[in-house]
């Protein structure tokens, strides 16, 4: 998502996107993920269902990766957690690294997660 002003931690981005305060751009982008179990994927990551999910198929790190086509200014992360329902699934941290290509990523912010609840806002 991106803002033109600094959005409040934990607001409700659909609210914000309704009002014109942010605007989604993950349509925008190419979504990848480090694995997968089948179902839970990239779809599900995105769907806006907030019973669906992605469950990664692999050893740690657990990735993410969005590559934008052109150069993408990003101000806002909303990230979705609900630790009562995932337990040990529930990630502990968010880094957020930036670059060119995957190979040249440098980290920029790290946001631990300490028993995250509901949709968890990112000031990038």
């Amino acid at each position: 998502m991106t803002t033109p002003n600094k959005t409040p931690p934990g607001a409700d981005p659909k609210q914000l996107e309704r009002t014109g305060t942010v605007r989604e751009i993950g349509s925008q982008a190419v979504w990848s993920l480090s694995s997968c179990k089948p179902g839970f994927g990239v779809d599900q990551l995105r769907d806006d269902n907030l019973e669906t999910y992605w469950q990664s198929d692999g050893s740690q790190p657990h990735l993410v990766n969005i590559q934008f086509r052109r150069k993408t200014t990003v101000k806002t992360l909303c990230i979705y957690a609900d630790y009562k329902s995932d337990e040990s699934y529930t990630p502990s941290k968010i880094s957020v690294r930036v670059g060119n290509n995957f190979h040249n990523l440098q980290e920029i912010r790290v946001f631990p997660l300490v028993l995250p609840r509901k949709t968890t806002t990112f000031c990038i």
